[in-house]
């Protein structure tokens, strides 16, 4: 059946069955590496502070690693992703007493390079996959893989934990690295060599992009995903454990559904912003949807200083921010693969992704310090919801210099 269908979608299923299953254990291996730190007895920002290089390294390989995609093929930068996530998973098998804090920072950062790399070279193959011109088409895939792969974080999370009751620790481990290897085989064998090798080699000073549209827009990309995290890394779990009293398997539980629910409202993007009707999207609906997004932090940190049931406040919140924050994150994942250029593609998509990085690092960081700074509790969430509508509120600014489809359509004629 499978030799019935074009060498595109041929093509364009392995990168999704890769991207899908590193993006599995990527998340098994988040809740993993929680829960392990967590039962040691490592408070809520220290447990943070573990991923503090999976962030850093993700800035610095979306950077870097758009030029390698250019020079070796997306193929390579793919599986080369693959083969360091197996590295990563197999640097925590060491006895107990060596997984110290450095070492899983280092595991961490590791497994940052590998998800990036990862992550940069499926999103720069859907552009060469889908036929030129076909926009309707790039959209669709673009948000299907996009949703997909938040749908499987958060399924990663629950396997993470499922894994971690019956196998215990290194047990999860073993399993896991075991899997992915198999497809880092599979992956060798199937992806096309020569996928996204740009013809004119690009230099290392092409790194950062010189197309105004992919500048304003991975600008508001970092401000749109440091909005987020402010919030979500630090504040949100320790307000829902220690502040609503909820225990660490209810916390957790909670949260892997509220990823899988955004991954699937991801994949909606295309028929919730027009295209049934024949419309695609531009720069103009970016400005929209982040203006909306832009009040839902706000409005929930007015909800929990009126003194409503903080628990409806914040479930009832975080339903709709997810949801058009979802929407929000598919058109920026379309555009920006809508506007880069075919040939070096993984450049502009890298440098995108770089600012992406970079805002969840930014994010993460602010999270943990406003949340303390403020005192914690209601007053420690609040603050950090102050400070992501105002990231938000940059992220409309920024956005308002995005192209509308005919201004592009004028560029090109």
């Amino acid at each position: 059946m499978l030799s019935r269908l074009s060498p595109a979608i041929r093509q364009y299923l392995v990168v999704t069955g890769n991207y899908w299953a590193f993006t599995l254990t990527d998340g098994a291996l988040r809740m993993l590496v929680v829960l392990h730190f967590h039962g040691l007895g490592y408070s809520p920002l220290e447990i943070a502070l573990l991923f503090l290089f999976y962030e850093v390294f993700g800035v610095i390989t979306n950077l870097v690693g758009g030029w390698l995609g250019a020079h070796l093929g997306l193929n390579r930068t793919m599986n080369i992703g693959l083969g360091l996530q197996v590295v990563a998973l197999v640097m925590l098998l060491v006895p107990s007493g060596w997984l110290t804090v450095p070492w899983v920072m280092a595991a961490q950062a590791v497994s940052g390079v590998a998800k990036d790399l990862n992550k940069m070279s499926a999103k720069s193959s859907i552009k060469l996959l889908v036929p030129e011109g076909a926009q309707g088409a790039l959209y669709k895939w673009v948000a299907i893989l996009t949703g997909s792969k938040n749908a499987l974080k958060g399924a990663g999370f629950f396997l993470g934990g499922a894994l971690l009751m019956l196998l215990g620790f290194a047990g999860a481990v073993v399993t896991l690295a075991g899997g992915l290897t198999l497809v880092w085989l599979l992956s060798l064998l199937l992806l096309r060599k020569d996928l996204g090798r740009a013809q004119n080699k690009p230099r290392f000073r092409d790194l950062l992009s010189k197309s105004r549209a992919i500048n304003i827009l991975s600008a508001a990309r970092m401000f749109l995903f440091g909005a987020r995290d402010v919030w979500f890394v630090v504040a949100l779990p320790v307000f829902l454990s220690q502040t609503l009293g909820w225990s660490h398997g209810r916390t957790g539980a909670f949260l892997a559904l509220w990823v899988i629910g955004y991954g699937l409202v991801q994949t909606l993007a295309p028929r919730l912003t027009g295209k049934s009707r024949g419309r695609l999207p531009d720069g103009r609906t970016a400005v929209g949807w982040a203006a909306g997004l832009a009040l839902l932090p706000l409005l929930i940190a007015l909800g929990l200083e009126s003194g409503f049931d903080p628990a409806r406040v914040l479930i009832g919140g975080l339903l709709v921010f997810g949801a058009v924050f979802a929407i929000n994150s598919s058109l920026h994942s379309y555009l920006i693969v809508s506007y880069a250029g075919r040939d070096g593609v993984s450049l502009d998509v890298g440098f995108y992704y770089m600012a992406n990085a970079l805002g969840r690092l930014v994010g993460t960081l602010l999270s943990g310090w406003v949340f303390q700074l403020a005192g914690q509790g209601d007053s420690g969430l609040q603050a950090c919801l102050w400070v992501s509508s105002a990231m938000l509120v940059l992220a409309v600014l920024i956005s308002l210099g995005l192209p509308s489809n005919r201004e592009r359509e004028k560029a090109s004629a």
